[in-house]
């Protein structure tokens, strides 16, 4: 018998924090009927962007990251703000992040980041003839280097491990399924 959803029968706010809210939630197992507490992350939706120059070049950031506390190579991205829709967002964070102007942007589709603690979304765009403009806009909590790698270069990224951020690589994922089918990292 295929699981079923649990009541929650208490909701509390916790705290606020920059990027995301702490709820506590009490919710009754389907199974046992015992109410046990569930600490979730809100936070708004984030956007990838997977941004290629007219030469098959993809457009990446070197940064730093206070999870791993190490730098990290990934592909634009960032939160989706209250006034912005993904896409909005999307374009924003590329110019901001990178200086890179795009022709196009499709979207790819979404994952949840980690449904067992988080509530939000993760979409995908990719960025066709992506440009320099030469406009970047870092806010102060950024240092980020940019760097042109060829799309054939990401799988072994990957592979090697240069490439790591789950979300990034959950993105590119979807970028071979959709383009290159027979893919296989």
């Amino acid at each position: 018998m295929p699981p079923k959803p649990w009541k929650v029968v208490a909701s509390t706010w916790d705290r606020s924090y920059r990027v995301f809210n702490l709820r506590t939630d009490q919710a009754m197992s389907p199974r046992t009927g015992r109410i046990h507490p569930f600490f979730i992350l809100e936070s708004s939706s984030w956007v990838n962007v997977i941004p290629l120059t007219p030469k098959e070049e993809v457009v990446l950031v070197r940064q730093y990251r206070h999870g791993t506390r190490s730098v990290t190579l990934e592909i634009p991205g960032g939160l989706v703000e209250d006034s912005d829709t993904p896409e909005e967002a999307a374009r924003r964070e590329l110019l901001e992040e990178t200086g890179y102007l795009a022709a196009e942007i499709r979207p790819l589709g979404w994952v949840h980041p980690n449904p067992a603690i988080l509530n939000n979304r993760c979409y995908t765009f990719l960025a066709l003839n992506a440009v320099f403009s030469g406009a970047r806009h870092q806010d102060d909590r950024e240092d980020i280097e940019v760097l042109l790698k060829p799309l054939n270069t990401v799988p072994r990224l990957i592979r090697e491990g240069e490439i790591s951020h789950s979300l990034v690589i959950a993105a590119f994922y979807r970028f071979f399924a959709e383009y290159q089918p027979g893919f296989c990292p």
